[in-house]
């Protein structure tokens, strides 16, 4: 890829960071993920302030991506397909804020499609609940540590027994059955 291409960013968070990383980075288009902190008030957090669930931040997602090659709103579909959007500072076996679920826009266009997907979703009536998912301006990512980045691929066992026996696994398989991992 050349310099002169056009780069974007996307955020999401969507509970457990480790569990949204994997399907981000085998997306064509998708040039690099990072797993961090954002949405809260405190500089520079560390794994163990967020577990306190005071920081403010949810942990979450940032994606670099080619536009030409996949677009946001096709990112937009990955975030839903990995989530229960109807459970408030909550994704499965994790709970507190910092588990909630949310999209962090970078810009107007991404608040658009953003609220678009989000009311298309709840048209569709695939949840019996209301969709709680947060849709709010970006701020400051903080980059996780390095432990953290890639988990699925550095703790191969401890990834899998995790994304099971969270639930996560067996409800996305529940609500979306084509999915692939």
């Amino acid at each position: 890829m050349s310099h002169a291409e056009k780069t974007e960013l996307a955020t999401f968070a969507g509970g457990c960071f480790w569990c949204m990383q994997p399907s981000f980075d085998q997306k064509k288009g998708v040039i690099q993920t990072w797993v961090g902190y954002t949405g809260g008030n405190t500089k520079n957090p560390t794994y163990k302030d967020i577990c306190t669930g005071k920081t403010g931040h949810a942990e979450a997602i940032e994606i670099k991506f080619n536009p030409k090659i996949v677009t946001y709103a096709e990112l937009l579909d990955i975030f839903w397909k990995n989530i229960d959007p109807t459970t408030l500072n909550q994704q499965f076996a994790d709970q507190g804020t910092q588990y909630r679920t949310a999209i962090f826009y970078h810009s107007i266009e991404q608040k658009k499609q953003a609220e678009e997907s989000k009311l298309k979703l709840e048209k569709s009536k695939k949840w019996d609940k209301p969709i709680v998912t947060e849709i709010a301006q970006s701020s400051t990512f903080y980059v996780a540590e390095d432990e953290h980045q890639k988990y699925y691929e550095k703790n191969v066992l401890h990834y899998q027994y995790y994304k099971v026996g969270s639930g996560r696994d067996a409800y996305l398989k529940r609500m979306w059955p084509t999915k692939k991992d």
